[in-house]
């Protein structure tokens, strides 16, 4: 049985004759899918299931990644060309998987909070269970800031993305584990990692983020893809300001 295709089924509440209509195939052929998990569907077929069910092809049939990877680039689970094109479901899973570290080096990471309704009581949640939380923001002030919100020319600037950031994580300011620095390093390249998966959208000039072409990673190797993304975040994070230290000097000065 085909366990992961038939959890993604009930979690959309599909049943097979459903799903076979979605996808354009008769019911008997989602039968065979849901009894033989080595059976792996035609590469439209499984895009069409996918955008069904709202779940990444890779879990639907783990095999799939295995078949079409054998080098370096195993490590790439998914490539879509836009961060909206990617299935919701996505991002509540790596981050709800995450047991022991979750980093959100995004310039702004306000999507997160728009996108993921009481993010804030999940991220005191995975705190209290020991998971270590941190935030790579773009400094609001920093002229690479400015530089790129005339780059993006939209109503609301990567600023003020910024700020809303910065009040919803002042609410989590006194919960242990969660830690914000800023840095102007990843201004075109956002990385966030759970775990061992990570998500990484290299920012186009003039797009703003929704729009950027977006990698899922998994970590499978010594100096991977995964581990070269991973270094380059934590040399920002080694050269970020605390964000909460500074408004402490700030308010002292």
């Amino acid at each position: 049985m085909n366990e992961p295709l038939l959890r993604a089924m009930a979690h959309a509440n599909m049943t097979a004759p459903q799903l076979a209509r979605a996808v354009g195939v008769d019911p008997k052929t989602i039968g065979r899918w849901l009894n033989d998990p080595t059976r792996v569907p035609h590469a439209r077929h499984r895009a069409a299931t996918s955008r069904a069910l709202d779940e990444e092809e890779t879990v639907l049939w783990p095999s799939v990644q295995a078949l079409v990877k054998s080098g370096p680039d195993r490590e790439l689970m998914q490539m879509y060309p836009y961060r909206s094109a990617a299935p919701a479901s996505l991002w509540r899973q790596l981050i709800h998987r995450a047991e022991h570290e979750l980093v959100f080096a995004g310039y702004t990471n306000y999507f997160l909070w728009l996108e993921h309704s009481s993010f804030g009581d999940l991220l005191r949640k995975k705190a209290a269970a020991g998971c270590r939380i941190r935030f790579l923001l773009g400094d609001p002030a920093s002229p690479v800031t400015r530089q790129r919100e005339m780059e993006e020319d939209v109503p609301l600037t990567l600023s003020t993305r910024i700020e809303v950031t910065l009040s919803e994580l002042a609410k989590l300011r006194d919960t242990p584990q969660i830690e914000t620095r800023y840095e102007t390093g990843h201004v075109s390249l956002s990385v966030f990692r759970f775990d061992q998966d990570m998500i990484v959208t290299p920012l186009l000039p003039g797009r703003i983020g929704h729009d950027a072409p977006m990698m899922h990673l998994r970590r499978c190797q010594d100096d991977g893809v995964f581990d070269r993304f991973a270094g380059h975040i934590e040399d920002l994070w080694s050269k970020g300001r605390d964000v909460w230290n500074l408004e402490v000097q700030h308010a002292e000065a």
